[in-house]
Protein backbone atom coordinates (compact mmCIF):
# COMPACT_ATOMS: atom_id res chain seq x y z
CA UNK A 1 0.00 0.00 0.00
CA UNK A 2 1.45 3.58 -1.07
CA UNK A 3 0.65 5.10 2.59
CA UNK A 4 3.05 2.10 3.85
CA UNK A 5 5.68 2.91 1.39
CA UNK A 6 5.67 6.92 2.66
CA UNK A 7 5.80 5.81 6.17
CA UNK A 8 9.04 3.47 5.70
CA UNK A 9 10.48 6.38 3.31
CA UNK A 10 9.41 8.54 6.28
CA UNK A 11 11.60 6.23 8.95
CA UNK A 12 14.59 6.66 6.67
CA UNK A 13 14.70 10.26 5.95
CA UNK A 14 14.70 10.65 10.23
CA UNK A 15 17.45 7.97 10.00
CA UNK A 16 19.75 9.78 7.67
CA UNK A 17 18.64 12.80 9.34
CA UNK A 18 17.32 14.71 6.33
CA UNK A 19 15.26 17.19 8.10
CA UNK A 20 13.61 18.66 4.55
CA UNK A 21 12.53 15.13 3.47
CA UNK A 22 11.30 14.02 6.99
CA UNK A 23 9.07 17.41 7.29
CA UNK A 24 7.26 16.83 4.15
CA UNK A 25 6.53 13.18 4.81
CA UNK A 26 5.53 14.20 8.79
CA UNK A 27 2.80 16.32 7.06
CA UNK A 28 1.88 13.39 4.48
CA UNK A 29 1.46 11.63 6.88
CA UNK A 30 -0.60 13.01 9.11
CA UNK A 31 -3.01 14.29 6.74
CA UNK A 32 -3.30 10.23 5.76
CA UNK A 33 -4.38 9.68 9.62
CA UNK A 34 -6.61 12.09 9.68
CA UNK A 35 -8.66 10.79 6.65
CA UNK A 36 -7.86 7.59 8.10
CA UNK A 37 -10.02 8.37 11.45
CA UNK A 38 -12.59 9.92 9.63
CA UNK A 39 -13.50 7.00 7.25
CA UNK A 40 -13.03 4.51 9.75
CA UNK A 41 -15.66 6.84 11.64
CA UNK A 42 -17.75 5.93 9.03
CA UNK A 43 -16.90 2.20 8.02
CA UNK A 44 -14.88 3.02 4.90
CA UNK A 45 -11.87 1.75 3.86
CA UNK A 46 -8.97 3.71 3.25
CA UNK A 47 -7.33 3.29 0.01
CA UNK A 48 -4.24 4.28 -2.38
CA UNK A 49 -6.64 6.73 -3.83
CA UNK A 50 -7.10 8.65 -0.94
CA UNK A 51 -3.41 9.32 -0.44
CA UNK A 52 -3.05 10.25 -3.71
CA UNK A 53 -5.61 13.44 -3.04
CA UNK A 54 -3.71 13.80 -0.67
CA UNK A 55 -0.54 13.79 -2.22
CA UNK A 56 -1.92 16.07 -5.06
CA UNK A 57 -3.07 18.73 -2.62
CA UNK A 58 0.08 18.65 -0.78
CA UNK A 59 1.51 19.30 -4.21
CA UNK A 60 -1.16 22.36 -4.45
CA UNK A 61 -0.31 23.90 -0.74
CA UNK A 62 3.59 23.75 -1.60
CA UNK A 63 3.70 25.39 -4.97
CA UNK A 64 1.09 28.29 -2.77
CA UNK A 65 4.02 27.78 -0.29
CA UNK A 66 6.80 28.13 -2.58
CA UNK A 67 5.00 31.70 -4.45
CA UNK A 68 5.27 33.30 -1.31
CA UNK A 69 8.84 32.11 -0.70
CA UNK A 70 9.67 33.62 -4.17
CA UNK A 71 8.08 37.01 -3.38
CA UNK A 72 10.18 38.32 -0.23
CA UNK A 73 12.94 36.52 -1.82
CA UNK A 74 13.83 33.47 -0.03
CA UNK A 75 15.54 31.37 -2.06
CA UNK A 76 16.76 28.82 0.78
CA UNK A 77 13.01 28.23 1.52
CA UNK A 78 12.43 27.89 -1.71
CA UNK A 79 14.77 25.18 -2.75
CA UNK A 80 13.52 22.90 0.37
CA UNK A 81 9.69 23.75 -0.70
CA UNK A 82 11.11 22.48 -4.67
CA UNK A 83 12.80 19.17 -3.31
CA UNK A 84 9.47 18.51 -1.02
CA UNK A 85 7.86 18.57 -4.24
CA UNK A 86 9.68 16.05 -6.26
CA UNK A 87 9.69 13.79 -3.30
CA UNK A 88 6.19 14.25 -3.15
CA UNK A 89 5.76 13.87 -7.13
CA UNK A 90 7.55 10.29 -6.76
CA UNK A 91 4.55 9.17 -5.39
CA UNK A 92 1.94 10.41 -7.97
CA UNK A 93 1.33 8.31 -10.77
CA UNK A 94 1.99 10.24 -14.42
CA UNK A 95 -0.59 13.25 -15.05
CA UNK A 96 -2.17 12.44 -18.57
CA UNK A 97 -0.85 15.34 -21.30
CA UNK A 98 -2.86 17.13 -23.12
CA UNK A 99 -2.54 15.53 -26.28
CA UNK A 100 -4.12 12.12 -24.38
CA UNK A 101 -6.85 14.11 -22.60
CA UNK A 102 -8.46 15.98 -26.00
CA UNK A 103 -7.70 12.04 -27.48
CA UNK A 104 -10.12 10.83 -24.58
CA UNK A 105 -12.79 13.71 -25.15
CA UNK A 106 -12.76 13.56 -28.53
CA UNK A 107 -13.78 9.53 -28.58
CA UNK A 108 -17.02 10.75 -25.89
CA UNK A 109 -20.17 11.18 -27.80
CA UNK A 110 -21.32 13.57 -25.24
CA UNK A 111 -18.92 16.25 -25.04
CA UNK A 112 -21.25 18.30 -22.86
CA UNK A 113 -18.81 19.95 -19.46
CA UNK A 114 -20.95 17.79 -16.88
CA UNK A 115 -20.66 14.85 -18.98
CA UNK A 116 -16.72 15.22 -20.12
CA UNK A 117 -16.21 15.82 -16.44
CA UNK A 118 -18.20 12.51 -14.96
CA UNK A 119 -16.29 10.17 -17.11
CA UNK A 120 -13.01 11.62 -16.38
CA UNK A 121 -13.93 11.38 -12.40
CA UNK A 122 -15.23 7.86 -12.97
CA UNK A 123 -12.50 6.80 -15.01
CA UNK A 124 -9.05 8.68 -14.38
CA UNK A 125 -9.49 9.82 -11.02
CA UNK A 126 -5.35 10.56 -9.75
CA UNK A 127 -4.27 11.05 -12.90
CA UNK A 128 -5.59 14.20 -14.63
CA UNK A 129 -6.10 17.60 -13.39
CA UNK A 130 -9.73 18.05 -13.58
CA UNK A 131 -9.14 21.89 -14.09
CA UNK A 132 -7.27 21.00 -16.94
CA UNK A 133 -9.52 18.86 -18.08
CA UNK A 134 -12.01 21.88 -18.40
CA UNK A 135 -9.74 24.36 -19.69
CA UNK A 136 -8.90 21.98 -22.66
CA UNK A 137 -12.78 21.32 -22.86
CA UNK A 138 -13.89 24.86 -23.31
CA UNK A 139 -11.01 25.36 -25.90
CA UNK A 140 -12.20 22.57 -28.18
Amino acid sequence: MLFEDIKKAGIDALKARDKVARAIYEVVINKCQVVMVEKRAKNEEFLDSDVLQILQKVVKELNEEKENYLKVNNTEEVSNIERQIEIVKNYLPKMMTESEIKEEINKLDDKSIGSVMKHFKQNFAGVVDMAQVQSILKSM
